[in-house]
């Protein structure tokens, strides 16, 4: 192979590898968000862009193809997002921020 060949092949390996270190990592993100909203006693509707994104991530059929996984990254990205939201409109609403303590209002 030629010298440009192996350039190309090396860009895009090093391509694919910050892709899917990018998505592990809102995996990860997205994933202790989750257990955040558990810990506050958020309602469950709250936790279902967690599923969704998952499934969108281990569903075979993408937007794009698998090795780039731009589409991935934006769902997950949303989901992050949607579940960030989520845990900071639950702390506004006064739920407690603690995983011992019962999920219960302020005031109440």
């Amino acid at each position: 192979m030629t010298t440009e060949l192996w350039v190309l092949v090396g860009l895009l390996a090093v391509i694919v590898v910050v892709t899917v270190v990018i998505a592990v990592r809102l995996l990860v993100r997205m994933t202790r968000l989750r257990g955040q909203l558990r810990a506050v006693g958020a309602p469950r509707s709250g936790r279902l862009a967690f599923w969704l994104a998952v499934a969108y991530l281990v569903c075979p059929v993408d937007l794009l193809p698998d090795p780039v996984l731009l589409d991935d990254i934006g769902v997950l990205v949303l989901a992050v997002r949607s579940l960030g939201a989520g845990v900071r409109a639950a702390h506004e609403d006064g739920l407690p921020r603690d995983r011992d303590e019962e999920p219960r209002r302020v005031g109440a």
